[in-house]
């Protein structure tokens, strides 16, 4: 039993096509050295042909990976208005660059990204601020088939996937954007390889309103990490002066996904990651001087997921009220562990819980059938693939096939979509804070990079109006090095638009 193979997969909305209409990547495992499969296994694409069906166009496009799948992150990186992704794998990464014929190119060599190891979740980010993506990828642990270990359990000594505490861990990468198609690896200098991970989760979220883009990152039986970016390429990992990095009983969890969102409208982005069963995961609020507290126990958010392993989870305001809900999906890692746990078991459900306002309220009973079917789920992903302004979820589950969920909630409130192109600021806006006004309903949003597990989501934002039929005012507040803000009025509701950085419309 090879530890990558109950961790996988990722999944992704993305519109390849530039159509307007979401498409669908699925990840997949594939061969390595500790997998020979009997048949070619690959990833899938699959087009959006806007009726509620898609087409697999994985052969046309070139994008079927090339060893064993984990992630897939999705950032236009040479600014050509051309969605591109990295696909993360065992042992070597991939990135497909977007010709704009409906076909991808494999150029992992020319822009120097391979990441050569265990590549989980990734994130396109601007760290240093001068408008271009760059990329942060996650490593785990130092992993081959030469190196495997044997975990045994009970008289028998019956293998079972092991706890990553047996393995070392390894540092992260991260690449700067040469704006040339090549990246450097600039991990060293950064400040980011001098923490040892297991990293599972990474969000890019500027969580202490200075201007530069920081980076949580959940990991597997190390404290979790908070590199705060300190600009001038530097990071410092402040994940224990933080309080994320271990429970409160001052114990290293199994970190899985995470997301970052100002949860309570109080200006300050907060966090939130997954944990295995009896570890119960954590919602961080932000006190506002680089420290956070966990309120999961009195949202009632741990003891809903004490006896659950969660995995992908993510912020966002599903029913259209103007709050910020939490998804999170769950499965344990291990086939075995009904066989040495009670009350634990490996399928499990996914949870919804829903924001009142005034905390966190546990929807999932009254949210639809999926809620009461376990599965063994890993990946989670957001995205309107029907267009009408009510987010989806794309869940990728081990051994089974992906679930796809319409989102049937919230038709009596109204909403805009929001996709934002910058100019001076990155194309894909990431660290873009927009405020709105719907008569007494006033909220912001902030525009993170990547979240959840393994999993890349619809770039576009939705505004939840709640029952408002009119928009009163949209502020776009453009990540630095623009740092504009540009105001909006007369804006329509219920469909979506594009506001391009320094046009003063939108279209």
């Amino acid at each position: 039993m090879y530890l990558p193979e109950t961790v996988g997969a990722g999944c992704a909305f993305l519109d390849y096509d530039n159509d307007g209409w979401m498409d669908i990547y699925l990840v997949n495992s594939g061969p390595c050295d500790f997998y020979t499969p009997s048949r070619p296994l690959r990833n899938a694409l699959y087009r959006n042909n806007r009726d509620g069906t898609f087409t697999d166009v994985t052969e046309k496009a070139g994008v079927p990976g090339s060893a064993y799948g984990m992630g897939v992150a999705v950032g236009d990186y040479d600014a050509d208005g051309l969605p591109d992704m990295f696909v993360t794998q065992y042992p070597r990464s991939i990135l497909y660059r977007n010709n704009g014929d409906g076909t991808f190119s494999d150029v992992t060599e020319k822009a120097g990204v391979a990441c050569l190891g265990w590549a989980t979740s990734a994130v396109w980010f601007d760290y240093d601020n001068d408008g271009r993506l760059d990329l942060f990828v996650c490593r785990f642990v130092d992993f081959s088939k030469a190196k495997n270990i044997y975990c045994g359990y009970g008289p028998a000594n019956k293998r079972w996937y092991c706890k990553p505490n047996v393995y070392t861990p390894m540092p992260c990468w991260l690449f700067h954007n040469n704006g040339n198609g090549t990246f450097t690896d600039v991990s060293s200098e950064s400040g980011i390889a001098k923490s040892l991970a297991k990293g599972w989760g990474v969000v890019a979220a500027d969580i202490n309103n200075d201007g530069w883009m920081d980076l949580f990152v959940g990991n597997d039986t190390v404290p979790n990490f908070l590199f705060a970016n300190r600009g001038k390429g530097r990071f410092e990992e402040i994940g224990g002066l933080a309080g994320i990095a271990y429970s409160n009983f001052g114990l290293a969890r199994s970190g899985m996904g995470v997301d970052a969102a100002d949860y309570d409208q109080d200006g300050w982005i907060d966090l939130a990651v997954t944990n295995v069963d009896h570890e119960s995961s954590s919602l961080y609020h932000n006190s506002k001087d680089e420290s956070f507290t966990d309120a999961a126990l009195k949202t009632g958010i741990a003891s809903a997921t004490r006896l659950l392993s969660g995995w992908g989870l993510k912020f966002f305001d599903f029913d259209n009220d103007g709050n910020l809900d939490l998804l999170m999906c769950n499965g344990h890692p291990d086939t075995m562990v009904e066989q040495r746990l009670q009350e634990v078991n490996y399928k499990e459900p996914m949870l919804l819980f829903r924001n009142t306002g005034a905390g966190f309220e546990n929807v999932s009973a009254q949210s639809g059938a999926i809620f009461s079917r376990s599965l063994a789920a890993r990946g989670l992903a957001l995205g309107d693939f029907d267009n009408d302004g009510i987010v989806d979820v794309l869940a990728a589950a081990n051994d089974g096939p992906p679930v796809l969920l319409r989102n049937r909630s919230s038709r009596q409130n109204h909403w805009l979509g929001v996709r934002l192109i910058g100019k001076t600021a990155n194309v894909d806006a990431i660290g873009a804070k927009l405020t709105y006004q719907a008569g007494e309903l006033r909220r912001h949003v902030f525009k993170v990079g990547g979240g959840s597990y393994l999993s890349a989501h619809d770039p576009r934002i939705v505004l939840g109006l709640g029952p408002n039929a009119k928009l009163d005012w949209l502020e776009v507040k453009w990540p630095n090095p623009s740092g504009r803000t540009e105001r909006f009025t007369g804006l329509p509701v219920d469909r979506y638009i594009t506001i391009v950085e320094g046009q003063g419309g939108w279209k």
